[in-house]
């Protein structure tokens, strides 16, 4: 941990202990695997707290040649470990070839929203919709909006949003696709604000990779916190094309949403870490993360972390 880019100490020490948690797998399996082997994944968690409960959005996948990313999930819990559905969209539903982390957040009006990342057939690029509804249990035939549609140069997915103080804000994972297929890979954090969460203006990028570091071919903000009067994000990193799909997981921090710079990390080598989602939840944290396990399946995980001694925050 740099503590110079942080500037606080006691700052410091909770992304110390959220770092060390998810980076030695430490917590509970919240939702498994829907298969065994490498291409199973249950992960790209975003989830909050509200009403009392626990609402966990996720994505399941398969192997390539059987489906990739065929779901994704909006689920509730009462203790923030044992989810039960209460929502499922398809890649069918939406035509698309794969779905990608789904981005859950709550409408000022008390109504609820579901961001989907889609994938372009026989294609690199990605595009962005959000579902609408009334209530959780509604969102699989909410009302539809592209929001990202992406272009002939950009693919977007992964995207993270926030809405407090009547701003919303999106930091959006960019794959360039005017380099050919071989580097579409690549990725950046761009960030953006919009008056209603369906169109957004982009500012440009948030976070970028570090040469020559661990981070050097890609940065995937996951999640974003306000801590401390700073903007803390954490953001999956991979060094070279080959470790797509493998990511671990750094922290990044700034006095501007749209300005950030890595900080921390990455989780230890040897296991994937990824798609860090933070809940904040009366005194305390609970974090959900997908990591690897032994048989290349992938498991989406959680753990409580107890919040700093007298922490302020802000939205």
């Amino acid at each position: 941990m740099h503590k110079s880019a942080v500037g606080n100490n006691r700052l410091v020490g909770l992304l110390e202990t959220l770092l060390d948690v998810v980076g030695t797998s430490a917590g509970e399996v919240a939702i498994e695997a829907p298969g065994d082997g490498p291409g199973y994944w249950a992960g790209g968690p975003s989830g909050i707290y509200s009403d009392g409960a626990y609402w966990l959005a996720y994505r399941l996948r398969r192997p390539v040649d059987l489906g990739r990313g065929y779901a994704n999930v909006v689920a509730r819990s009462t203790d923030g470990v044992h989810f039960e559905t209460v929502a499922t969209v398809t890649s069918e539903q939406f035509g698309c070839a794969s779905l990608e982390r789904p981005a859950l957040v709550r409408l000022p009006d008390g109504g609820w929203r579901l961001y989907v990342s889609c994938s372009t057939w026989n294609s690199k690029h990605w595009w962005v919709e959000a579902l609408d509804a009334a209530t959780p249990d509604g969102l699989a035939e909410g009302t539809r909006t592209v929001v990202l549609p992406g272009d002939a140069a950009t693919a977007w997915k992964d995207i993270v949003v926030t809405n407090a103080d009547g701003q919303w804000r999106i930091w959006a994972c960019r794959h360039p696709l005017d380099g050919g297929d071989e580097e579409a890979d690549r990725m950046t954090s761009w960030f953006g604000t919009s008056a209603d969460g369906l169109s957004w203006s982009m500012t440009g990028a948030a976070l970028v990779p570090t040469e020559g570091s661990w981070d050097a071919r890609g940065t995937r903000i996951a999640d974003v916190l306000r801590l401390d009067e700073q903007w803390v994000a954490f953001y999956d990193g991979r060094a070279s094309a080959a470790e797509n799909w493998h990511e671990r997981t750094g922290v990044a921090v700034g006095a501007d949403p749209a300005r950030l710079r890595a900080s921390a990390g990455p989780t230890p080598e040897g296991r994937t870490v990824r798609y860090l989602s933070v809940v904040e939840e009366p005194g305390s944290y609970r974090v959900y993360w997908e990591s690897s396990r032994p048989d290349g399946a992938h498991d989406l995980r959680t753990a409580k972390v107890p919040r700093p001694a007298s922490e302020s925050q802000s939205s």
